[in-house]
């Protein structure tokens, strides 16, 4: 049940642990994307921009969501594209097992954050923007052979 005592928690998982793991997230997708030696551009939130620095980009709902965007990747094939596809999840899933934070509340709120993020973003779909989803982006590497959403 969710009391009045639940509140600072909420907006410390809310505005802190989401963004982190959005962050793991997304290094995961832009480390092996330039492991692969691919161009990278990344963003964390949505909105207006507030920070551009090189290849990041932090907007003002910081807490929202997260994309990474590569192209021209040095060996271009498939397998290194379902890689970078991966990696997100992998990265979340890295450190949910390897248990690199302490083992608290916050690591527990982290752990169910991850999961979240590992769940939804494997299930295949294109959001509102026709931005595909990781798992929608491996379907669509597997059956067209190529990545179908490069750097604007």
């Amino acid at each position: 049940m969710f009391t009045l005592s639940d509140i600072p928690m909420f907006f410390v998982n809310f505005f802190i642990i989401l963004p982190i793991v959005t962050l793991v997230h997304e290094a995961g997708h832009v480390l092996v994307a330039r492991l692969f030696g691919g161009r990278i551009k990344f963003c964390i939130g949505t909105g207006k921009k507030i920070i551009d620095i090189g290849p990041l980009e932090v907007r003002k709902k910081y807490f929202m969501e997260g994309w990474c965007q590569y192209d021209k990747l040095t060996y271009d094939k498939t397998w290194t594209h379902v890689s970078i596809y991966l990696a997100g999840s992998m990265f979340n899933l890295i450190l949910i097992l390897t248990e690199v934070l302490p083992e608290a509340l916050v690591f527990r709120q982290f752990v169910y954050f991850s999961f979240y993020f590992i769940f939804f973003s494997l299930m295949p779909y294109k959001n509102e923007d026709g931005k595909p989803s990781d798992g929608m982006a491996i379907y669509d590497v597997i059956r067209y052979g190529k990545a179908e959403d490069p750097i604007d």
